[in-house]
């Protein structure tokens, strides 16, 4: 069999520096305009209060450190009072008060938006990882041909890992409302206790709280060294596959697959918890790791499956026949209705309980002015249009569908991260705009550019592979 190599040619490098300049000048052009993008600095939309136990928390469910106390039944006039006991827990909702998140800046915003781009990025250099080594574990011979493009996503970790942990260390007081000291402080008049009672998490245990998160930094740079150890032991493997052939180290592969399997489940929900929940700290949801793993599961499949068809269409992989794409985008098809099942049962079993503090991060997404519209833009970019779109047998099979389709869900699921992060951290400062399409780019750039150049170093297809044969005559 004659060695395929994908040429990573200067044209392509152009065009995809040409993409990151122009998400460069947006950004800019976003910093200029009023506001960054010219959002208004506060909503008139109604939003909602949270107090539980008597103290004071902004729409998103996080506390900030108020000017004065905040006492149960107060003397507004304006206000509503609906209070709900649960145990010794009382909530009190108010109705048309205004949440104070600091002013938001552009710069703010930018911060906010880098934090977004890079878990999102970070989501597909794993799922990279968590593709290939699925197919190993479970010994499926249909995918054989296109394990190189997966593997070559996972090259983006390392740099993932590193702004990461920059970002954080920088700007993480900006993203993360636990990190303030006051919470903590039983003498401050912005002490918290719930946040308080979380602090062995992010700190330690027995840690008093404020200052340096330690637990919290250990976990991180944990999952990115197990990671990123598990993806070069990997790597090393399948490129000694490809020159020894056999199956020794396919079984070897397999080992490390499966171990990868099992620290991904368990990281893979932790770091959801860490980086995306934790924002709105006095909201939690026991689903939240399966929907974050759901969000970036089919992000990750529609850029296999877009980079695959991209490949064809430019004369490479021609032994990947038409099942194996049509099994890919079944895959996409599936795993978008499953998204949609997971956000519909963490949506329906908090609604249908419609307690305060559980129910407000659906009404700071659905009934704001800034978000409300992004809010059904979420549901039909990534169920409603894939599910139409991708239910026909020919849809699957037809490039031209699948490409569309593709790009509308990472697209989508992009959109899916914001709307995890921003109404916790902006509040009613928030926008969408120039800012993030041009910060997406420059992200989405940089990524493409990671994967394609990794392709292009090593052969494109697994040579040696025991199941390539199979793959080669996959026919459903």
């Amino acid at each position: 069999m004659v060695e395929e190599k994908f040429d990573f040619s200067a044209g392509l490098k152009k065009k995809l520096i040409i993409v990151a300049v122009l998400g460069v000048l947006l950004l800019i052009v976003g910093s200029l305009m009023p506001m960054g993008d010219g959002h208004e600095e506060a909503s008139d939309a109604p939003h909602t209060e949270v107090t539980v136990a008597g103290e004071h928390a902004d729409d998103a469910g996080n506390h900030e450190k108020p000017e004065a106390d905040h006492s149960e039944g107060g003397n507004d006039e304006n206000a509503e009072h609906n209070v709900v006991t649960e145990g010794h827990e009382v909530a009190e909702v108010t109705h048309g008060g205004t949440a104070d998140h600091g002013e938001v800046t552009w710069f703010k915003r930018f911060k906010v938006d880098f934090w977004i781009n890079n878990v999102y990025f970070i989501g597909l250099a794993l799922i990279g990882m968590f593709f290939f080594t699925l197919q190993y574990a479970s010994q499926a011979g249909w995918s054989a041909a296109v394990l190189r493009i997966p593997l070559s996503m996972a090259h983006w970790l390392p740099i993932a890992g590193v702004l990461l942990l920059v970002s954080f260390l920088l700007f993480g007081g900006d993203i993360f409302h636990w990190t303030a000291d006051y919470l903590y402080d039983h003498n401050d008049p912005g002490y918290d206790h719930l946040i308080d009672g979380k602090k062995g998490y992010f700190f330690g245990p027995g840690a008093s709280g404020g200052g340096v998160p330690v637990f919290f930094l250990i976990r991180m740079v944990l999952f990115f060294g197990v990671w990123i150890y598990l993806f070069r032991k990997l790597k090393g493997l399948a490129l000694q596959e490809d020159e020894i052939g056999g199956v020794e180290l396919w079984a070897k592969m397999r080992k490390f697959s499966a171990i990868f399997l099992i620290v991904f489940a368990v990281s893979s929900s932790i770091s959801a918890w860490d980086w995306i929940m934790s924002i709105d700290t006095h909201w939690y949801s026991t689903m939240f790791g399966w929907y974050v793993f759901a969000s970036w599961w089919v992000s990750g499949l529609a850029f296999i499956t877009l980079v695959l068809v991209l490949l064809k269409e430019a004369g490479y992989l021609a032994q990947v026949n038409m099942s194996v794409i049509h099994d890919l985008g079944k895959l996409i098809f599936a795993f978008s209705v499953f998204w949609a099942y997971i956000w519909f049962s963490q949506f329906l079993l908090i609604y249908y309980a419609n307690i305060p503090e559980e129910s407000v991060y659906f009404v700071d997404r659905m009934l704001s002015d800034k978000y409300g519209s992004l809010f059904i833009i979420n549901l039909i970019m990534n169920f409603f249009f894939p599910f139409l779109v991708l239910m026909t047998r020919d849809t699957k099979r037809l490039f031209v569908f699948l490409k569309i389709a593709c790009v509308v869900i990472l697209a989508g699921h992009w959109i899916d991260f914001y709307l995890m992060a921003t109404p916790g951290t902006l509040g009613d400062g928030g926008a969408f705009g120039l800012t993030e399409i041009g910060l997406f780019m420059v992200f989405g750039a940089a990524f493409v550019f990671v994967t394609l150049k990794a392709l292009s170093k090593n052969a494109l297809v697994a040579k040696n592979h025991p199941m390539l044969e199979e793959a080669k005559h996959h026919h459903i």
